[in-house]
C-alpha cells in the first residue's frame, strides 16, 4: 500500500517551483542555474580540509562571511534573525522558535513515506534548479581533485532556522538520490570538524523522515546554546573493533544512537555509514545529527510520518504543522503559529518527540539489525554513574554525555 501525505515542503532555493511553471520555461544555458551547461566552477571559491596536525581553521569566517554577503543581497526569504527564541523551562531546556516565514507561500504535495530510498526525478525541484548567486563555495575533504569530478559545494537555505543555515550538497551534478553513503557523510563529517565549533551542527533527514527534497543534501547552522539531545545520559552497548563506542540514549523522548571515538574520523563516519545503509535498506526511517565539532554523531529512526499517514497522530498535533526532522528530534523546536510558540511547554515538547520515536520493541529489533551489519555484538555494559530515570522511575546505569562547552558563536 502506498503511503501519503499531505505535505507542505519547505522552500529552500528562490527556484524552487511547481513542476509546470519548471515545464514552460525550459531548461539550458541562460538560466543562470546550477546545471552543467550554466556553471562555472572556477569561479566558486574552493575549501579543502587541512591536515590534522595544522591547528588552523578559515571554514568558519568563509561560510559566514558569504551567508552575511547573500543576507546582505535580499536572497533570504525572511530575516531569520528576528525571529523569537526561548529555552522552555523544564530540566531539559528545549528551545522553542518562532518561524512563522517558513510556513508561509508554499505548496501542498503529495509526498510519499513509505519508501526511503527512491529514484532521482530529473522532473523534481532539485539543486542543479537553484541559482548561482546561491552558492557559497566548493567543499572537498583533500586536494588534488579529480579532473571531470562533480563539485560538492555549500549554499544557502533560503528558508532558514537559523543564522548561517546552509546547505552542503556532494557531487551536486551527479543528481545523487537523498541516500547516505560513506563517501558523503564523511564529507559531511569533515565539515563539522573543520567547523571547530561546538554551536554548529551538521543535520541529515532521510525520506520519510522529512527530507523535502530527493537530492542528496546535508543542511547545517549555528545556534549559540546546547541542543537537549547532546546533554542526554546514555548508555553504552558495545564498541567496534575500530574503536568506535556506541550508546543508546537515555531519558530522551526519542530512541536513538550515539556514536562517538574510533581510531580516526573515517573510522567513526564509516560506522554511522554502515548503520545507515541498513536502516534504509530496511526501509526505516531515519535522521542523523553531527555534534561536538564531529565528536558524536547521534542516529535517531523514526515512524512519524507513517504513523501520521495511518492516522495514528492526534489532531493537536497535526494542527501545529510541525515536521519533526533531524532539529526538531534534537530538542529545537521551530513553530510555525504564534499561539504554539506563546503556548510551548516541556511537556508538549516531550509529547510531540514521543510521537516520533519507535517503541522500545521495535527499537530493539532495529538495533539487531544494525548490530548484525556493523558486525558487533548488542551487549549493553554497565557504567560506574547512577541517574534517575524520569522514564521508568527507578535507577539505571548510564554513561553521561559531555556537554557542549558554553561559548559565544564566533562571527
Amino acid at each position: 500500500m502506498l503511503l501519503k501525505i499531505k505535505r507542505v515542503p519547505a522552500v529552500v532555493s528562490n527556484h524552487q517551483k511547481d513542476e509546470t511553471a519548471e515545464e514552460e520555461e525550459g531548461e539550458g544555458c541562460g538560466r543562470n542555474i546550477l546545471s552543467k551547461c550554466c556553471i562555472n566552477v572556477e569561479r566558486l571559491p574552493l575549501y579543502t580540509c587541512k591536515p590534522a596536525e595544522e591547528n588552523v581553521t578559515f571554514l568558519e569566517s568563509l561560510l559566514l562571511g558569504e551567508w552575511e554577503d547573500r543576507f546582505q543581497r535580499g536572497l533570504f526569504r525572511y530575516d531569520v534573525t528576528a525571529c523569537e527564541t526561548k529555552v522552555l523551562p523544564g530540566k531539559y531546556g528545549f528551545i522553542a522558535q518562532l518561524n512563522e516565514g517558513r510556513h508561509l507561500k508554499k505548496r501542498p504535495t503529495e509526498f510519499p513515506v513509505d519508501q526511503v530510498l527512491q529514484p532521482f526525478d530529473v522532473n523534481k525541484f532539485n539543486f542543479t534548479k537553484v541559482s548561482q548567486e546561491e552558492l557559497l563555495f566548493q567543499f572537498e575533504a583533500d586536494l588534488p581533485l579529480e579532473a571531470g569530478n562533480s563539485p560538492s559545494v555549500v549554499a544557502i537555505n533560503v528558508s532558514p532556522i537559523e543564522y548561517g543555515h546552509v546547505l552542503l550538497i556532494p557531487q551536486v551534478l551527479d543528481c545523487l538520490p537523498q541516500r547516505i553513503d560513506h563517501k558523503s557523510l564523511l564529507l559531511a563529517l569533515h565539515m563539522a570538524v573543520e567547523a571547530a565549533n561546538p554551536y554548529f551542527r551538521v543535520g541529515y533527514n532521510s525520506l520519510g523522515a522529512f527530507a523535502t527534497i530527493n537530492h542528496l543534501h546535508f543542511q547545517a547552522y549555528y545556534l549559540a546554546m546546547p541542543f537537549p539531545i547532546e546533554k542526554a545520559h546514555s548508555l553504552k552497548i558495545t564498541t567496534t573493533n575500530d574503536g568506535v563506542r556506541i550508546s543508546k540514549l537515555m531519558s530522551y523522548p526519542v530512541r536513538g544512537l550515539l556514536f562517538e571515538g574510533g581510531n580516526s574520523i573515517k573510522e567513526l563516519s564509516d560506522a554511522v555509514s554502515n548503520a545507515s545503509v541498513c536502516l534504509q535498506n530496511n526501509n526505516i526511517s531515519f535522521n542523523i545529527l553531527i555534534s561536538d565539532s564531529g565528536k558524536r554523531i547521534f542516529l535517531l529512526p523514526q515512524c512519524y510520518a507513517e504513523k501520521q499517514a495511518l492516522g495514528g497522530v492526534s489532531s493537536e498535533l497535526l494542527d501545529t504543522q510541525v515536521n519533526p526532522a533531524v532539529w526538531e528530534m534534537s530538542g529545537h523546536m521551530v513553530l510555525k503559529r504564534k499561539e504554539d510558540y506563546e503556548g510551548a511547554t516541556e511537556e508538549k515538547a516531550w509529547s510531540l518527540l514521543a510521537e516520533v520515536s519507535l517503541s522500545e520493541e521495535r527499537f530493539k529489533e532495529v538495533n539487531t539489525m544494525i548490530f548484525e551489519a556493523i558486525g558487533c555484538s548488542a551487549e549493553e555494559e554497565e557504567e560506574e554513574l547512577e541517574e534517575e530515570s524520569s522514564i521508568s522511575g527507578g535507577f539505571i546505569r548510564v554513561n553521561c554525555c559531555i556537554s557542549v562547552k558554553e561559548e559565544a558563536v564566533s562571527n
